[in-house]
Parts: structure tokens; sequence; C-alpha cells
């Protein structure tokens, strides 16, 4: 079994980054040539993460009204879907490895989460 190292904490501080780089990695690498989906699939997910990040609670959250098992289920569901994307949405060349390499990240980061201890909530 492999060690589940990155805590909710490293997640928070990645969170932001990883939303402002949906955003603006697309135009950086020109997403958008095999389909236009593939360049707007980014930024929306982008603007989308960022909100979620925001409103999530953990201590960088800034009204922390989402808990953060649902911030997690949302980013396997991300890291699917942009898996998915290329094969289902016809994307091709840089827009498929682009696709390919962020949700496979994104599973990787949330399958490699270390589970929060359950033996410090009070009954």
């Amino acid at each position: 079994m492999f060690p589940r190292f990155i805590t909710k904490s490293i997640h928070a501080y990645l969170d932001y980054p990883v939303a402002l780089g949906l955003i603006a990695m697309p135009f950086l690498f020109g997403l958008g040539e095999t389909a236009p989906l593939a360049f707007w699939l980014s930024v929306v997910t982008g603007v989308a993460a960022f909100v979620l990040t925001a409103l999530t609670d953990h201590h960088l959250g800034i009204v922390r009204v989402l808990p953060y098992s649902l911030h997690l289920t949302v980013d396997a569901l991300v890291g699917l879907t942009f898996v998915a994307a290329p094969f289902f949405l016809g994307f091709t060349g840089v827009d498929f490895g682009y696709y390919m390499v962020l949700g496979l990240t994104v599973l990787a980061v949330v399958g490699l989460h270390q589970p929060e201890d359950q033996t410090a909530i009070a009954p």
C-alpha cells in the first residue's frame, strides 16, 4: 500500500494555485485546437475550483461552509472527468495530453490523501 502523505493542510495550499493554473494554462498552452471545449473545460473548472476552495472548511477557506469530504469527492470527480473527456469529446494532441496528465495527477493527489484522524472526534 502506498503511503498517504498529502494532508488536509498540504491540499489546501495546493488548491488556489491549481485553480489559477486551470484558468491560465489553456491560454499558455493554446488549448482548444482540436475542440473549443478543451479550452473552456479547463477555464470553467478553474473558476469552480477557486470557488470550491474558498467555500471549503479548511484553514484557507474564506467562507467555510462545505465539508472537506465533499471537496475531496468533487476533486475525484474532476479527475475522472479530465481522464474521460479526451475519449468522449475527441480531444487529440496537446488537448489530449493536458487532460490526461491533469486528470491522473488529481486522482493521485486524492488517492494519496492522508485520512483525517477520526479518534479526535468526541462522542
